[in-house]
């Protein structure tokens, strides 16, 4: 089966912005995928679009397609050509969200022809690059959901960017409503806590009130206990940090803007292990900026000797297999943020995946702030065997992964 033709298209995302959408087709059928879009990313991403959505779209249609067409689905070969014809290590010509876009398609048209699913596809790649096979069906992905947050992805909220929660139901489907009890939750305390004021959310479907970082943490996990009380299973507080955000490069301390406190990299570190140990945290993401490898072993083998908690890298990692190497040699995380449209092909997002595993790294599968309604992830999720899965809570473009993810495990 060759592919027939590859078209483009210029299409909105869940913040109004343009992205782009990809429909591989060949004589099975048409399979389609789009790249969602971050606000808070990391300097090492891959360059998402270098030019206007409006041009990508025509490259596509009218060269890269040409480039493509008449070849087998072969996402691995596909992706080593796109590498080829871009020439540079962050897809400075082509674009990130192009080249995602395309791969995530011939994964899905791949996966068509083969006649199975995309996550039990994406499974049979992953398990190239790993030194033990995994097995898909023992493993529950749960979602991680943000109720509560500000930084990059609402103004005016708190300095820490998400406040997550995490319900550790037997199903997927217990931890999918259980979590939006909590979002429901968290706002119901915050009309309390503001009456007469408007409460707002965030991108990612998160609340937004001007409160202290302590006051939302208490503020979220109150609701997790409430809401607990009710259920047979425990509902985790976890927090993405994104220091990057708010670390001053001049003067090497983390500015809180709300409080007032500056504080430098130690400073950081006993702050972040105080939060875990009070607040039972159970992921942490992006704790210090993208580039302190040192300082990300300092916590993590500090937060290792208090309690079992994973320190999770975004921007220090970028689902870049170089950087996480650097990580690993420095013992810096137990942890990884993966994000497709980082890195710029499906292949290589699952190396990056197969690199963490091998060296006991949790992969942490993730949405981006920018989403569309593409589940890719969702499978990506599963195929990984990854114990959660950050999609939000709710919204269209959060829900189509989480419902994808109900599917799955009925299937599964």
């Amino acid at each position: 089966m060759a592919i027939k033709k590859i078209k483009a298209r210029k299409v909105v995302d869940s913040r109004g912005n343009p992205t782009i959408e990809v429909d591989v087709i060949t004589d099975k059928g048409i399979s389609r995928a789009a790249a969602p879009s971050g606000a808070s990313t990391g300097e090492a991403e891959a360059n998402a679009f270098p030019e206007s959505v409006d041009f990508h779209v025509r490259n596509i249609n009218n060269k890269i397609s040409k480039n493509l067409t008449g070849l087998e689905p072969d996402l691995l070969r596909i992706d080593r050509l796109f590498r080829d014809l871009d020439g540079t290590d962050n897809f400075s010509k082509i674009g990130g969200n192009p080249a995602v876009a395309i791969s995530m398609a011939v994964a899905k048209a791949e996966a068509l022809d083969k006649g199975i699913p995309l996550w039990k596809y994406l499974n049979k790649i992953l398990n190239k690059f790993l030194k033990k096979e995994l097995s898909v069906e023992s493993v529950v992905t749960r979602p991680l959901g943000n109720v509560l947050g500000g930084g990059a992805h609402a103004v005016g909220g708190t300095d820490i960017q998400e406040f997550l929660v995490c319900s550790r139901g037997e199903t997927v489907s217990d931890s999918i409503f259980t979590n939006a009890k909590v979002h429901g939750m968290v706002k119901e305390k915050l009309k309390k806590k503001f009456p007469g004021f408007a409460i707002g959310k965030g991108d990612e479907g998160g609340w937004v009130a001007h409160i202290t970082d302590e006051e939302a943490l208490e503020l979220v996990k109150i609701s997790c206990d409430e809401v607990s009380a009710d259920v047979d299973f425990e509902i985790r507080v976890n927090l993405d940090i994104a220091a990057s955000s708010f670390y001053n490069k001049d003067s090497g301390y983390y500015e809180y803007k709300n409080s007032g406190d500056k504080l430098d990299t130690d400073s950081q570190i006993d702050f972040i292990l105080e939060l875990i140990k009070n607040y039972n945290l159970y992921f942490v993401e992006d704790a210090l900026e993208e580039n302190d490898y040192e300082g990300f072993a300092k916590l993590t083998g500090k937060a290792k000797k208090l309690k079992d908690c994973l320190i999770c890298g975004d921007d220090l990692f970028v689902t870049n297999e170089k950087r996480l190497k650097k990580g690993i040699a420095r013992g810096a995380c137990n942890s990884i943020l993966i994000k497709p449209n980082q890195i710029g092909t499906m292949s290589d997002t699952l190396r990056t995946v197969a690199l963490a595993i091998n060296n006991n790294y949790v992969p942490v599968v993730s949405h981006r702030s920018g989403e569309t309604t593409d589940e890719t992830i969702a499978h990506l999720a599963v195929a990984s065997c990854a114990p959660m899965i950050k999609t939000g809570v709710v919204g269209g473009e959060r829900i189509a992964k989480l419902n994808e993810l109900i599917r799955l495990e009925e299937s599964i």
